[in-house]
């Protein structure tokens, strides 16, 4: 009997096994749908960026044209403000990329 009772505890971690294997997998494929939602984020976010200081480089240069008026120190401020948080969400991506990553690694 004993016997017996060795190959039914065997049975049981090896089915208790495969559900974790399962639920490691459905986990993985979770956590790299999010790894590829974030990055994508991280580029709409790297774009953005660069278009705010691309506008607040303009802004805050004079302009020479006739007829132009320099940009008023609201508007640079207001641009300034926006690239910051830009950059802010960029480097917040950036860190959950990371830690998705890692994550992804450690279930390999």
């Amino acid at each position: 009997m004993e016997v017996e009772d060795s190959f039914k505890l065997l049975e049981e971690k090896i089915r208790r096994a495969a559900d974790r294997l399962r639920q490691l997998g459905s986990e993985n494929h979770s956590l790299k749908a999010e790894l590829a939602r974030a990055q994508g984020g991280l580029q709409e976010a790297q774009r953005r960026a660069d278009a705010a200081e691309k506008r607040r480089e303009a802004a805050d240069r004079p302009r020479r044209e006739a007829g132009s008026h320099p940009a008023s120190e609201d508007e640079v401020e207001s641009l300034t403000r926006e690239v910051k948080g830009l950059r802010r969400e960029r480097e917040e991506l950036r860190a959950r990329i990371a830690r998705l990553v890692e994550t992804l690694e450690g279930l390999e």
